[in-house]
């Protein structure tokens, strides 16, 4: 752990996994990951505290439950996904980072609740902007530029989403209430069957909402692309087990190692309500801004072995560590989708026909399936528009 001082408060950064643990099972620790971007995430499932954050989250977990993620997972998604690849495999190329974003909003806008009546490319187009304004809304603290003019933006695009997504989705769903139909398993149905309980003015379901919509779209493609990138790589090192995409289980490892070296965001943060402290000893100061460093947590060698920082789809861990590590977090703010996107960690004993390896292993998966590779004209570049370490393109080719 690591003290510093910031103008008149203190900055506590974690680096060690048992601080970082301790840190996220703390009642007194506030998430304060997304302040700078309230123009999308105030007041959404996961800036929530205490009985506001309990209340909701026991609503929407009846949705995110395992027979929800199996049928997303077995019925619904492999036919998404080979939809949409299809035109890309004809073409023979595709930018994965398109490709994951198109992929996962498919998902999203399900789990979500957003319908798209049209069913058109140009319908499609539309709702990915709007999800690209929502995602530069919730990392506005990272980003590069005029913030407050693309809090405007966001704060614009979200009228224009709601306008055209939102209240016609709410409508259908109420007419449905009203006919006594039973409504898709959702967030928006969700929130609309349980709004006596819950008892959210529109402006918060809208932004619960977008918030489920660029969470599952964008957290999910950038695991998928990273995924597919640290397999190209491990594939041309290890040409002897170039079949290995077509084992789900090796593929899911190779998700969950993804998502260790790689958390969709690289620090959690949150604010001291009171002294809290530690096993280790020490004590977080009230009212101190906790940084819980994810890149060096995650890469802890006293648990993921001296080749921590390396990607390793056969590393052991531990008993109680995830091989994930941490990048779900922990305790009360736990990610709700972690089993839909990730799956369930296999054991020893797993049965491959009843596990759930969730929806990036799948798209991972197929995508190999379709014979991807890498551009040798077309190398891949980074996003130069966030501090955040994403790919802006990332061109491939397929079949």
């Amino acid at each position: 752990m690591t003290t510093a001082a910031a103008g008149e408060s203190v900055v506590v950064t974690l680096s060690t996994f048992a601080d970082a643990k301790d840190a996220y099972r703390s009642r007194d620790l506030r998430q304060s990951l997304y302040d700078e971007g309230e123009v999308v995430m105030a007041d959404v499932l996961v800036n929530l505290h205490g009985t506001e954050h309990r209340d909701r989250r026991r609503v929407e977990n009846r949705m995110f439950r395992r027979e929800v993620f199996e049928r997303y997972e077995r019925d619904l998604f492999p036919q998404v996904t080979a939809d949409t690849l299809a035109p890309y495999v004809a073409a023979g190329r595709v930018d994965l980072v398109h490709l994951g974003h198109e992929l996962m909003l498919n998902l999203a806008a399900l789990t979500a609740g957003i319908d798209r009546p049209e069913g058109t490319a140009a319908e499609t187009a539309r709702l990915h902007a709007h999800m690209m304004r929502f995602i530069e809304g919730a990392t506005l603290a990272h980003a590069t530029g005029d913030k407050a003019a693309k809090a405007a933006e966001v704060a614009r695009a979200l009228e224009d989403w709601d306008a055209e997504f939102l209240a016609p989705s709410i409508a259908r769903r109420r007419e449905m209430l009203d006919r006594g139909e039973e409504l898709p398993r959702d967030v928006l149905a969700t929130l609309l069957r349980h709004a006596d309980e819950l008892d959210l003015p529109h402006h918060v379901v809208r932004r619960e909402v977008a918030f489920y919509l660029l969470a599952g779209a964008h957290t999910s493609a950038t695991a998928f692309v990273r995924t597919v990138d640290h397999l190209l790589g491990w594939f041309a090192a290890h040409p002897e087990r170039a079949d290995a995409h077509t084992d789900p289980l090796f593929v899911q490892r190779c998700v969950h190692e993804t998502v260790r070296l790689n958390p969709s965001s690289p620090v959690g943060m949150r604010r001291a309500l009171a002294p809290v402290p530690l096993r280790s000893g020490t004590t977080i100061p009230e009212g101190a801004t906790v940084v819980i460093d994810l890149q060096a947590v995650n890469r802890d060698e006293t648990l993921f072995g001296p080749d921590a920082a390396a990607f390793d789809p056969d590393r052991t861990v531990p008993p109680g560590v995830a091989p994930f590590g941490l990048s779900f977090a922990a305790g009360m703010h736990v990610c709700i989708g972690q089993d839909l996107a990730a799956g369930v960690v296999a054991r020893a004993d797993t049965d491959p026909d009843s596990h759930l390896f969730g929806l990036v292993t799948g798209a991972v998966a197929q995508l190999f399936a379709a014979g991807v590779r890498p551009d040798p004209e077309h190398p891949p570049q980074r996003d130069a528009s966030t501090a955040r370490p994403y790919w802006g393109t990332y061109p491939v080719l397929l079949g």
